[in-house]
Parts: structure tokens; sequence; C-alpha cells
């Protein structure tokens, strides 16, 4: 404050002064009245000076100093309590005590507003969970009932196929008919999966085979591109709580998008291993990359890079990840290739989850690797 009056100390300090030299002086009157110090009338006043003096100091403090500090202990004991509405009255005053009730009238104010402004988003995305809970039930009805008929479909497709002449050039047209068909099948099974996953199976099992067999898969649809898929495991490597079924699936799946990534010759490298409590499988390939302002909506539901991607892959595996306890990130180099590393909970053996069958590592697919 810019008056030295307006300080609480100096507040508190000026009526003590105050009393003891109206003390001294009454103490010099009673001196130059009585001709002995010792006249007992003079112990006397100096006693009840030394009282009123105690008895001023006191209702100074109770005045300046307790007195708000029980306001401001029953106030924040009911703010504890989830009382917004709490005022100091002593925020009026104009020194160092008053300011400290306004900075505490003021927080409150901003707590009132920051707890409104809380509700309202909570209550907006409450509303838009509800939006899309219903159209992912509609989504997930909509593909099973398009799925029944779509394969009455590819069973006559393929009927008709069969009673062609091998020469016949309609052959040709149905065979892309077959292909979208499938597409089709596949679009409808991804957003199936996404709308009701499947919570995951979690037994204790060896990662590594779980890598092997996605590789396995992968190899199998490239034998015709010139594609390098290497695996580099990590035997050592513990336990890992997981569904072994659904990270095939997600390491499958990134490795597909890899492949998808690359034009021409490359190559895609996994790699396992662990950091810090956690099981980690790394997906390198060399293929055109990702756009940095399309990096941050790769996870994001129907977004897609690909002319014809559903862009359901990499939400459904973010979801299975998760659903796992893990993390999934993506880094990347438009020109250079992109990685993607899963994340997944070290669980020693015993506590979480029954031990799988051990699934050896087959030495040659470690050395295709």
């Amino acid at each position: 404050m810019s008056s030295w009056l307006s300080h609480w100390r100096l507040r508190a300090i000026l009526p003590v002064v105050g009393v003891l030299a109206i003390g001294l002086i009454l103490f010099e009157i009673v001196l130059q009245a009585f001709e002995s110090p010792s006249h007992p009338w003079i112990l006397l006043i100096a006693a009840g000076g030394a009282v009123a003096i105690c008895a001023v100091l006191l209702v100074v403090l109770a005045v300046l100093i307790q007195r708000p500090l029980v306001e401001m202990n029953e106030k924040v004991s009911r703010l504890r309590d989830g009382d917004l509405s709490v005022q100091l009255d002593f925020a009026a005053r104009a020194d160092e005590v008053g300011e400290l009730g306004r900075h505490f009238n003021e927080m409150v104010v901003q707590l009132r507003e920051n707890r409104a402004e809380i509700e309202r988003l909570h209550r907006a995305q409450m509303t838009r969970a509800e939006h899309f809970a219903t159209l992912g039930q509609l989504a997930a009805g909509l593909a099973h009932e398009i799925r029944n008929p779509l394969a009455g479909i590819a069973g006559a497709i393929e009927i008709i196929v069969q009673e062609l002449p091998a020469e016949s050039p309609r052959r040709e047209v149905l065979e892309d008919v077959r292909r979208e068909v499938k597409r089709i099948h596949g679009i409808l099974s991804d957003l199936l999966r996404y709308a009701r996953p499947q919570p995951p199976r979690l037994v204790s099992a060896d990662i590594n085979a779980t890598a092997v067999r996605a590789i396995r898969l992968a190899r199998e649809q490239i034998r015709s591109r010139p594609i390098e898929i290497r695996l580099t495991p990590a035997p050592d490597l513990a336990p890992v709580v997981h569904d072994p079924a659904q990270i095939e699936q997600v390491v499958l799946n990134l490795v597909l998008n890899g492949i998808e990534a690359i034009q021409g010759a490359g190559a895609i490298d996994t790699a396992l291993g662990s950091d810090n409590g956690w099981a980690l499988i790394r997906i390198t390939d060399t293929g055109r990359g990702i756009a940095p302002e399309d990096l941050p909506k790769i996870f994001r539901p129907f977004f897609t890079t690909k002319q014809r991607g559903t862009g359901l892959g990499l939400p459904l595996a973010k979801s299975i990840v998760e659903d796992h306890g893990g993390q999934i990130e993506a880094a990347s180099e438009v020109g250079r290739g992109t990685t993607f590393t899963v994340r997944l909970p070290l669980v020693p053996m015993e506590s979480e989850a029954p031990a799988a069958a051990p699934v050896a590592l087959q030495q040659s697919e470690i050395e295709r690797g």
C-alpha cells in the first residue's frame, strides 16, 4: 500500500506505543507528586498501566489479526465443502490483510467461473458421446444388415464365374466385381469391430511369437512385390500380458499400412524391445510418409490419406492397444517413411493372467526377418 499507515503491523503497534507513552507521562507525574518512589500508590499505578497495555494489545490483536483469521478459517472450510459463494468481509480493509482478503475473493470468483465452464463442457461432451453412441449403434446395425445380402451376392458371383467358359471376356468383369465385394466386406467387418469392440482375452505370452505370426501373414501378401519385411525379435523380453490375436491384428495392420505406403521397392522393419516397464513394438517403413498437418488426425475414425482406405484401421489399432493399457504413437517424415511405436505394459507372469502355452520361435522365421 502507498500509505505507511496502511501496513497492518504499524496499525497494530501504534495503539500500543500510544498507551506506553501515556503510561510514561502518568508515571512521571506521579513521581513528581510523591517524593518517595517506593510509595505504594506508585506501584499500583504502574501495575494498572501494565494491565491496561496488555488489554489494549489483546484488543488490537483480536480486531486486526485474530478475527480475520477466524473468518478465513470458516470460509476456507465452506469452500472445501464446495460452497463457491463465500466471500471474506475484511477484504474492504485498506491494509495487507484486506489485500489478502481481496485475493481470496478473486480466487473464489475464478473457481466459480471455472466450475461453470467445466460443467458446460461436461454437458456438451456427454451430449456428443450419446450422439456418437447412437451413430455407432446405427452403423453397426446397418453393417450387419448389409453383410448378409453381400454374402449372397458373393455366392452368386462365384456360381456365375464357374459357369462361364474360361475364355469368356466376362470373367474379367466378374473378377473386378468379386474384388469390390470382398473390399466392401472388409470395410463392413472393420466397422463392426470398431463399433462393437471385443474385450481382450489377456494371457501372459511371448510377444515375439505374436509378432512372428503377423509378419508371416504380411509376407504372404507381397510375394510379387520388391518389398523386404524384416523382423528383429527380443529373445530376452519377459512375457507380456496381452491378447495374442488382437495384438497380431494390430501389428499386421501397421505392416500392411507400410506396404501400401511404399511405391516400388522398399523395406519394413519390425523391432521388439523394452523401455522403462514397457514392451515395445516399433514398425518402420520406407514409404511416402505422412504430412505434418495430417499426422495428428490419423487415429480419428474415417480419416484416411489412402485412395481406397476406410479410415478405420488405425483407430481400431489404437482402441485395441489402449484396451491393453498401452499406447501407440506415430512419427513420420514426408518422403522418408513412418514409424509406429506400440507400447504394452510389462506385467510379471504370476500377477495378472494365466500363462499361455509357450510358442517356440522358428529359427528360420527369425533369420528370414
